[in-house]
């Protein structure tokens, strides 16, 4: 597909609205869980923005050290959500970023180890992980789509009038649209229906009016970081976790984009990655991932060149110096983006279930692995509060659907096929003996 600037622009754009809700509802959490001043989760929510366009950018740029190089867009991961608010009350802000600091540099000085354990993942395990980030990520949809959750007004009629009407739209134009019309069907699905939500009344342009046109990001905003022991193993616990999550979209996006993956490629994005949680702990942001969301929007658009992420890139790094702008996109009603989120998260399952088709299910073994590690990452997400009564230093492990049901896959894979494989390259008289 010929892209012009325009087009570019606005596949760049697509990229940034469906990130942007889950990117910016983290500093919004945590600023709220810690006490933050309304100056100060200002602050926050634009260097957070700003940072996702840096780390982005870093991880899309493949070169000698660092870089994946697909088309990667990284925002701040859930996974530090709990450990930064538990840091945050019992050490104080200037704890967490040291410990994200560290754990930053932790990262970057195990990329190179870390990348060798590519045999722990192969199409059982990333399509898994793959289909369970998919599956963790649709109930967040459904609450948006019924108008946030909490919202005064959720499930109401207009609501999920609005909500299913935007999927309606994205699927109406996907179907009769051609070339970059169809490619953007996720933006224009979600422009009419910000457009018809304005003549309902449920736009508020508060947001815009009352924010700032300027803000520059300043090195340790809230004060010199702190170092303790306990923040600091919690935070590397969650990098390595991201780690994790993020291997499985490396390699759904290696499949879309025929691109086979290697060691050096894994070292090079896990250094990224690394190098973007410390920049994170520079300007008082957050750890940072790959989000999978992105993934679903480039198996629909069908656009798969870097480009359009360095635009995307740029956009987020503007919008984090101009929190006017950026503000813009906060007048999205949660119902619209919660119907464009259904049609995305759901083409994240459908991608991990594509990845498992390379899988041998006459292997009852293969079929056991997929059927405990789904059923654990839904489990924990519809049942968060099984695992409640465990020590906090566990629960980092047990809160999160995509992290069990992630370390369930690698550990049965483990279990179950390695040993196997290594009986496959004996000899037989190895074997009898």
């Amino acid at each position: 597909m010929n892209l012009t600037k325009g087009k570019m622009a606005s596949l760049g754009l697509q990229h940034v609205l469906a990130m942007y809700a889950g990117a910016v509802i983290v500093p919004l959490i945590v600023g709220a869980s810690i006490g933050l001043t309304n100056e100060q989760l200002t602050y926050l929510i634009s260097i957070d923005i700003l940072m996702c366009g840096v780390a982005s950018i870093l991880q899309v740029w493949k070169n000698r050290f660092t870089g994946i190089g697909l088309p990667v867009v990284l925002g701040c991961t859930f996974t530090a959500v709990g450990p930064i608010i538990a840091i945050g009350n019992n050490y104080g802000i200037t704890s967490v970023y040291g410990s994200i600091l560290v754990s930053g540099l932790i990262v970057v000085l195990i990329a190179k180890f870390f990348s060798k354990l590519i045999k722990f993942f192969p199409p059982v395990v990333t399509g898994s992980v793959v289909t369970i980030i998919g599956i963790t990520l649709i109930p967040v949809a459904m609450n948006d789509l019924a108008g946030g959750e909490g919202s005064a007004d959720f499930g109401s009629f207009t609501n999920l009038a609005l909500g299913f009407g935007t999927l309606i739209v994205i699927l109406i134009i996907f179907r009769f649209g051609k070339g970059f019309v169809q490619a953007i069907a996720i933006l224009l699905g979600i422009l009419l229906g910000t457009v018809t939500a304005f003549f309902m009344g449920m736009v508020d342009l508060s947001p815009v009016a009352e924010s700032t046109w300027l803000h520059l990001p300043t090195p340790f905003h809230f004060g010199t970081p702190e170092f303790h022991l306990t923040p600091i193993l919690t935070m590397t616990l969650v990098a390595i976790v991201s780690l994790v999550e993020s291997t499985g979209v490396y390699f759904a996006l290696g499949d879309i984009c025929d691109k086979k993956l290697e060691d050096k490629d894994l070292e090079r994005g896990y250094r990224a990655e690394g190098v973007a949680i410390i920049f994170g702990g520079l300007f008082n942001s957050f750890p940072y991932t790959t989000f999978s969301q992105n993934v679903g929007l480039i198996q629909l658009s069908g656009v798969r060149t870097n480009n359009v992420i360095y635009t995307a890139g740029v956009m987020l790094i503007l919008l984090g110096l101009v929190p006017k702008i950026g503000a813009l996109t906060l007048v999205i009603p949660n119902a619209v983006l919660g119907g464009a989120m259904v049609a995305m998260f759901g083409m994240v399952i459908a991608y991990g279930i594509k990845m498992l088709t390379n899988v041998d299910f006459s292997s009852q073994e293969n079929l056991l692995i997929v059927a405990c590690s789904v059923g654990m990452g839904l489990g924990v997400t519809v049942v968060p509060e099984i695992f409640a009564g465990l020590p906090e230093s566990l629960k980092i492990l047990t809160e999160s659907g995509i992290v069990i049901g992630s370390l369930t896959a690698i550990c049965l894979n483990v279990i179950f096929n390695f040993r196997k494989k290594d009986q496959s390259n004996m000899t037989d008289s190895e074997k009898a003996a």
